[in-house]
């Protein structure tokens, strides 16, 4: 770089040109945040291949405890990528989540993500 000239470094440890324009480079920070976390991937994952999952069986099937699994749902309802139904099974509170369009489309952009970073790593 040429004396006088800045440059500022990334999240991503590169570097940012002096002016402030990022290099056009697609990385990793592109990928969408909210699933990306592992827990939430899990939900999303087991709902696009379930219709519908209680609190219960997302627990089971994550490993999981009520806190980070409540946690991390509110995370993706918040995001819309998941709804919530609750309900009453007598007087037993049952929770139900589903995947929603904008869930399974986000999945699917962070699917075609990730191939696109593994291709390139390959090649």
């Amino acid at each position: 770089m040429a004396r006088g000239a800045s440059s500022r470094q990334t999240a991503a440890g590169g570097r940012e040109p002096a002016g402030g324009r990022p290099q056009a480079k697609r990385s990793t920070l592109d990928l969408d945040r909210v699933i990306h976390e592992r827990l939430r991937l899990g939900i999303v994952s087991a709902l696009a291949v379930n219709e519908r999952l209680t609190f219960n069986d997302l627990k089971r099937l994550l490993q999981t405890t009520d806190g980070n699994l409540s946690v991390h749902a509110r995370k993706l309802e918040d995001a819309q990528y998941i709804a919530c139904d609750k309900t009453f099974d007598g007087r037993v509170p049952r929770t139900e989540y589903r995947l929603t369009a904008a869930g399974r489309r986000a999945l699917e952009k962070y699917i075609a993500h990730m191939d696109a970073i593994i291709k390139a790593v390959r090649d």
